[in-house]
């Protein structure tokens, strides 16, 4: 190797060492006037000052970098440098991508062209453009679906009730807990003639965006069958609505939803089920199961659906719930289950604060740093 080829290795050498240490003055003063950056960069010119801002923009964006050159070929003017460089990018946006706070490293393999003892060109590799890119779709995947998540929590709230129900005699506590990635949970309530109240919990299968439409579609034709039809029977009610869903809905979706009528002149509750958890009724220091056949909406057409008709009594709670609740896990991946559910509201069911209760029951098994698997929506009607 000729003695002008050790220059020009040791030339790109202190240009690498130069840019790892953020030094701009001697990247600069290593490079020719005239020097042409290969590389595609968005919104970059290929010359020296473009690059510079290149430079200048990686130390902004990342802390702790360090740059290892394995192996340096030179041939002619050019110079080949197969080099490794690392670093955490915790301080700002690089390539059009945001910090994710973790640590990187890219193999990098340059080529640089040295004319008059200058950096005149540079050629780089295709591993660290392929490695900018896919974390750029991984940015804007994680955007998009945070974006999705954002618009899905904006319909589902909008689409729950803003007030409860005041019913003298009766108490009423809904308690609705959604978790980071959105269900389809909802519940709502049905002022209707004679002072019957509607009383409405439910489910759409899916997450996000698809699952909050749908369940805000629900809410509405439940709304609207209730209040169009003069009849008192939440029967009719499901199905009628099961009819216009089954027509509306993605073939893959459906929903379940208990839905119940209350008198409370006659202290009746009526009641039908399409395919959600069964609520549970505490009286007499025990709890029963709320039972009616029916399928879940939008799941077949021509359904019809059980009635069931009972009395509550004086300090009698039924409790309408999700599957959230049932159906959260402890690390050791043991479900919280129907039989833990119907055994504590046994216990405490006559308490005001049955809810809270629960909730506390929940986090005790979950443990410490659970992530909530999916929304929780408790419904607690009581007879006082």
């Amino acid at each position: 190797m000729s003695e002008a080829q050790q220059r020009n290795k040791v030339l790109v050498r202190r240009f690498l060492e130069a840019q790892a240490k953020g030094d701009l003055d001697a990247v600069k003063e290593m490079m020719s006037p005239h020097f042409v950056d290969h590389n595609l960069r968005p919104d970059k010119k290929p010359d020296r000052e473009g690059y510079l801002r290149v430079v200048a923009e990686e130390q902004d964006a990342f802390s702790d970098i360090r740059y290892i050159i394995e192996d340096q070929i030179a041939e002619g003017d050019k110079v080949m440098t197969r080099w490794t460089g690392s670093g955490v990018h915790d301080r700002g946006h690089y390539q059009g991508c945001a910090p994710t706070g973790r640590w990187s490293a890219d193999k990098i393999i340059d080529v640089h062209r040295i004319e008059g003892g200058k950096i005149a060109e540079e050629w780089k590799g295709a591993s660290t453009i392929a490695a900018l890119q896919e974390e750029r779709l991984v940015q804007v995947e994680r955007e998009r679906v945070e974006q999705e998540m954002r618009v899905a929590r904006s319909i589902q709230q909008a689409s729950l009730p803003e007030g409860v129900p005041t019913l003298e005699g009766w108490q009423i506590r809904p308690y609705y807990q959604p978790a980071r990635e959105v269900g389809g949970d909802f519940y709502d309530f049905h002022l209707l003639p004679e002072g019957r109240l509607g009383l409405v919990v439910g489910d759409a299968t899916g997450k996000g965006v698809p699952a909050a439409l749908v369940m805000s579609t629900t809410l509405g034709m439940l709304q609207l069958a209730a209040q169009g039809s003069d009849s008192s029977s939440p029967g009719e009610v499901l199905s009628r609505v099961n009819e216009t869903l089954f027509a509306r809905i993605p073939q893959n979706m459906f929903v379940t939803c208990f839905y119940a009528i209350l008198d409370p002149k006659s202290v009746r509750l009526r009641y039908a089920n399409a395919g959600h958890d069964l609520p549970y009724l505490h009286r007499n220091g025990g709890a029963e199961e709320l039972r009616a056949r029916g399928m879940p909406l939008g799941l077949m057409p021509a359904m019809n659906y059980e009635e069931k008709e009972m009395v509550l009594d004086a300090g009698d709670s039924a409790l309408f719930y999700s599957d959230g609740l049932v159906e959260a896990h402890d690390p050791e991946g043991k479900m919280f289950g129907f039989a833990r559910l119907r055994e504590l509201i046994g216990e405490h069911g006559e308490e005001s604060s049955l809810e809270n209760l629960l909730l506390e029951e929940l986090y005790s098994f979950v443990g410490e740093g659970w992530e909530q698997e999916d929304d929780i929506t408790l419904l607690t009607l009581r007879r006082s």
